[in-house]
């Protein structure tokens, strides 16, 4: 039998892929872990010199940019750790409803999909890293609002038990994915075309995929047609 020569190839391409995905993490993060500091710290100045003068909203803005800016610090850190090939794992018990719902709360401000919708009833307590799942969690209701039809965008997020698993499945009632692109979804630098949509790197699916190799579990796309998208999370439960 002769040597099938694209197997060497398609490794090299893969691993190539890896490397500049790492590359981008940690010259993005690096990057934004200074400007991210600094506005942390006038905050926290802000907050020390004017809390006695401000009103009750005007306070609450500015605990808002403190509590933004050290989440972001936490991310970006724990995507340097990613990139350098030993993610810093931090886990502890998270109520999904909650974390599902600030994510939406945050990108609907972002987009003002105000006629979007999320169902997200009786949703368990896991333990995983809020930091790093709460940054998958965003990047597929991010794709959601992002590749959403004429009407008005509905979301769901389901959770269930499965022996030692959680599956957390996210549905929406978008366009879908056409099939000729469902096997590229999770490639580095690929990006799903949309007329109008804003271009990014193409690494939201990719780096969602290695954040969850990290805490132990992966992503799946589980259905998709003209009525929407359903993506399956599996996360080791306890």
């Amino acid at each position: 039998m002769s040597p099938n020569p694209t197997k060497p190839l398609e490794s090299n391409i893969a691993g190539d892929n890896e490397e500049r995905i790492k590359r981008f993490l940690a010259t993005a993060s690096h990057d934004l872990q200074s400007p991210l500091r600094h506005i942390a710290m006038y905050a926290e100045l802000l907050l020390d010199d004017l809390e006695e003068t401000l009103d009750g909203e005007q306070l609450q803005s500015l605990r808002m940019i403190l509590e933004k800016a050290q989440a972001a610090q936490r991310l970006t850190k724990a995507l340097m750790s990613l990139a350098g090939g030993a993610p810093q794992v931090i886990p502890e018990e998270v109520e999904l409803k909650a974390l599902a719902e600030r994510i939406w709360s945050d990108l609907i401000e972002e987009t003002g999909a105000r006629d979007a919708t999320l169902a997200s009833r009786s949703l368990p307590s896991i333990r995983t890293d809020p930091a790093l799942f709460g940054l998958v969690l965003r990047q597929i209701i991010s794709n959601a609002l992002t590749y959403r039809s004429a009407s008005p965008l509905h979301v769901a997020i389901a959770a269930e038990q499965e022996g030692a698993n959680w599956f957390i499945r996210i549905s929406d009632n978008g366009t879908g994915i056409d099939p000729a692109y469902r096997e590229r979804i999770f490639e580095p630098f690929w990006k799903l075309p949309k007329a109008g949509a804003t271009p990014g790197a193409g690494l939201g699916l990719t780096t969602a995929q290695e954040l969850l190799k990290a805490l132990g579990g992966d992503i799946s796309l589980e259905h998709s047609d003209e009525t929407g998208s359903r993506f399956t999370i599996r996360l080791p439960a306890g």
